[in-house]
């Protein structure tokens, strides 16, 4: 009996099947980062706004104030007890009631008592000056509240973190494209009920399944696409990421575009529904019903794959072998049993929880520093096309190893320098910032690739899922620790950015490089790789493509 691979290699490793499919299925990278990046726009500064003191709005009404006379009376009041409040997080502990003359509130408080009027904290009586520009001044999201726009970001990333979990095992249990279309659908649905969440909880929630179902359709549109591939195309992943970017480029224009945050929520949720449609052209992966032992479906879609590339597959096959050689129940402790493994799993963990925590804290803070936030956007995103050119460039030359330490290096080193250059030279230290963002888009996309050519067939799979999920790890800590330290110094994050880079840029350099050599299929052909010259594993013939992704 043939097996997977050698079918595959008769049908088209790579022909025009695999390349229509490849294409429908990267478009989940734009809609995907739009939900990842989303909170930069959902969550922007509504402007100004200030407290409304109780019973303002009705002794407005009576005395046919604007909104602007009201504003300059409150503002009178809080300065005459306090001469430094703002009037943002504060408003005088009384109510202006039917006793309160219009020409001037505080009247019958003299000048000298005036400064005792008591103060209290703003109870969600915000006005804004644009109501509905973010969710910001849709929950009141402001003063004391202000970490709960950091929460949101935490729980979608808290839903890439479960979904990673469950639909993962989800689609190897009951299937890649069935999962597929499922999240497709789920992303929708949840979209729309969080652009019309009546209140901050029901948002909250439905993030959280937002991001569920998010990453259900990265990881599935991912694993579909590299199972239908030859073994030679290990860095189709690295193709996937561009649109990825794409979507990151796109965007700040839907942002400009669509004035309400409702809008911009529903423009990023409503395409996911459009994926549906590829029930009718893409496949089951073949890998994966050879797994369920579903011989003869998938040899029918293996006859179709050959059909479609101009190929002629053998009548005489009638049944295909797929090693299956994944450990039943794997555990964290098969992954640091070892010390090369052990090393491996331990500098990865790290590499995917800076990698995430670092791009995540760059994109965000994009919306804290001031300038173009539109155009300033674009441009980050931009700039991480050259980054999937770089690696596809360097990787097949000098190795992974280099890449991956240096790119870390330079994000740090940038990141530290944009700390510390002054504020009245803005182009440039936003230039500096964008190559820290180049850099640490280049360690991020490398790390997904080092990750599965470092773990042995039989734990590849539940290792390359283990390490990621640090990935989402660093995305939930990642806005509590920009936004409160921004708080502190606008500049501090970057500071915590740097150290962590340099650090991951060091530790990788302890890896082995894994340039020209086959994956590892045991857990000796991993503790005999050297790491400095990786030339210690003997090449085979037969590569487990099934377990590398």
């Amino acid at each position: 009996m043939p097996s997977f691979d050698e079918v595959l290699k008769e049908a088209g490793e790579f022909g025009r099947f695999q390349k229509r499919v490849f294409f429908l299925l990267c478009q989940t990278g734009v809609t995907f980062s739009f939900l990842f990046a989303s909170v930069v726009f959902l969550g922007r500064a509504p402007g100004d706004y200030w407290c409304r003191i109780p019973g303002a709005a009705e002794l407005s009404e009576r005395c046919g104030w604007t909104l602007e006379e009201e504003q300059n009376f409150t503002l009178l009041a809080l300065r005459l007890v306090n001469g430094s409040a703002g009037g943002a997080c504060e408003q005088l502990d009384l109510a202006w009631d039917a006793s309160t003359s219009c020409a001037g509130p505080l009247a019958h408080h003299p000048n000298g008592s005036a400064g005792s009027l008591p103060l209290a904290a703003c109870r969600d009586t915000w006005v804004y000056q644009q109501p509905r520009a973010s969710i910001v001044s849709e929950y009141n999201l402001v003063c004391g509240r202000g970490w709960m726009l950091d929460l949101s970001q935490a729980i979608l990333n808290l839903g890439f973190l479960a979904g990673a979990f469950t639909l993962g095992y989800a689609a190897d249990r009951y299937g890649r494209i069935l999962i597929y279309l499922l999240s497709c659908l789920g992303v929708g649905i949840c979209g729309i009920i969080v652009a019309f969440a009546p209140n901050f909880t029901v948002f909250l929630i439905f993030r959280f399944l937002q991001g569920v179902f998010g990453k259900g359709t990265w990881m599935t549109c991912y694993v579909i696409v590299t199972e239908i591939v030859g073994s030679a195309q290990r860095i189709i992943g690295i193709v996937i990421q561009i649109f990825f970017t794409l979507g990151i480029m796109i965007l700040p224009g839907i942002a400009y575009l669509v004035p309400t945050w409702q809008g911009i929520q529903l423009a990023i949720s409503l395409p996911n529904f459009l994926f549906l449609l590829y029930y009718w052209v893409v496949p089951e992966s073949p890998r994966w019903l050879l797994t369920r032992k579903k011989g003869e479906k998938a040899l029918k879609i293996m006859h179709d794959i050959a059909k479609h590339n101009g190929k002629y597959l053998s009548p005489h096959y009638s049944e295909i072998t797929v090693s299956n050689a994944e450990v039943s129940n794997p555990s964290f402790l098969d992954l640091v049993r070892t010390p090369q493994m052990r090393r491996n799993t331990l500098i990865l963990m790290y590499a995917w929880f800076t990698s995430a925590l670092i791009y995540q804290g760059l994109v965000m803070r994009l919306g804290i520093v001031g300038g173009n936030l539109y155009l300033e956007f674009f441009i980050s995103g931009a700039v991480e096309l050259p980054a999937a050119l770089l690696i596809l460039v360097t990787i097949d030359r000098i190795g992974r190893r280099l890449p991956f330490a240096i790119s870390n290096i330079f994000a740090g080193i940038a990141c530290l320098i944009t700390a510390f250059l002054p504020e009245d030279i803005p182009w440039f230290k936003t230039t500096v910032a964008t190559l820290g963002r180049l850099g640490i888009t280049v360690a991020f996309e490398i790390v997904y690739l080092v990750n599965s050519e470092l773990y042995p067939t039989i734990l590849r799979n539940f290792g390359v899922s283990l390490c990621s999920s640090l990935c989402d790890l660093g995305g939930i800590v990642a806005p509590f620790l920009l936004f409160r330290l921004a708080a502190i110094w606008l500049e501090l994050p970057l500071i915590i950015f740097s150290i962590l880079a340099v650090v991951c840029g060091i530790l990788v350099l302890l890896l082995p490089e894994t340039k020209g050599i086959s994956l590892p299929e045991t857990v000796e052909d991993v503790e005999q790789l050297s790491s400095h010259y990786g030339k210690c594993v003997k090449k085979r013939k037969h590569r487990d493509t099934n377990s590398y992704i």
